[in-house]
């Protein structure tokens, strides 16, 4: 499935867009040019050699600032989509081999979650456990979970149906070998669909909190936290906000794109895919060489 992700050209550009992303993350604080927590006298300073995107109103650099803060956006949305993943995908597919029992209480509980604002739900638990980014989000990626939960679940009914699946279940074989052997590669298509947008959701979730000043301690830069201290200076500098916006928006774009991608190729339109470029290579190869020149 990855070759056919990257065969496709928004596949690559997603692709390519989250692999810097992803490098930012990890290296972002050795390539920031200067301390990103260090002040100076030079407030709200414009673009200039040494400070590429200016200062802030404390006049510390805004690169050095934008570079150290893609950690935590990274390391939050994460986090919000790993959670929603091992909580809802694995009672998805239990359910559906675990008895009536168990598919009525996973599904009230899923419909339960759903209801429940999960943003209004972090800002709760960070009141009650303390000013943490951590807790907020595993508490998120729980309420976000029923995504993970239906998906996995549609997919597991579709092949519980299936010849191969009913043959093994009356030769003996345990609900783990059928996850494992049958289910999960079925499965495992529209989940990483799912990963995806969740990634997307998560960096939405981790900008909103940041950008309200909740999860993370001042000074510690954030991309939310950026945006929101740059609207308080647009008189001063009108063009501040643009670049933590749109890292934002880049990023959340191409998560989006990403699962558009997957989803394209995976199924039915993914074999179609697969043949039509088949049939290219076939006729490519197959066509008659000319020999010799017209005179």
């Amino acid at each position: 499935m990855v070759r056919r992700v990257l065969s496709l050209t928004s596949g690559r550009i997603a692709v390519v867009i989250l692999v810097l992303v992803a490098l930012l993350a990890l290296c972002g604080p050795w390539l920031a040019p200067q301390d990103p927590l260090a002040t100076s006298d030079n407030t709200l300073a414009s673009a200039s050699g040494a400070h590429w995107l200016g200062t802030d109103y404390l006049g510390r650099d805004v690169f050095s600032r934008l570079l150290d803060g893609s950690r935590i956006s990274v390391l939050g949305s994460l986090e919000v989509a790993l959670m929603a993943l091992v909580v809802g995908a694995v009672p998805g597919i239990l359910s559906v081999y675990s008895g009536r029992a168990f598919e009525w209480l996973t599904l009230r509980l899923a419909d339960t979650l759903v209801a429940l604002p999960f943003l209004l739900f972090a800002i709760a638990v960070i009141a009650l456990l303390g000013n943490g980014i951590t807790q907020a989000m595993l508490v998120t990626g729980a309420l976000v979970s029923p995504l993970f939960y239906r998906v996995s679940r549609a997919a597991t009914l579709a092949v519980a149906r299936s010849p191969y699946v009913e043959a093994a279940i009356v030769s003996g074989a345990s609900v783990g070998w059928i996850a494992r052997r049958h289910v999960w590669v079925k499965v495992l298509p529209p989940i990483a669909v799912a990963l995806a947008q969740t990634i997307g959701v998560g960096f939405v979730i981790v900008s909103s909190l940041t950008f309200l000043g909740i999860g993370v301690q001042p000074p510690a830069p954030t991309w939310g936290g950026l945006l929101a201290s740059d609207l308080g200076y647009l008189s001063h500098q009108p063009w501040a906000p643009v670049a933590p916006a749109l890292l934002i928006m880049v990023t959340v774009w191409a998560c989006n794109l990403l699962a558009d991608a997957i989803r394209d190729v995976s199924g039915e339109a993914g074999r179609a895919l697969v043949d039509r470029r088949r049939a290219r290579s076939r006729t490519s190869t197959s066509a008659p060489v000319p020999v010799g020149g017209s005179r």
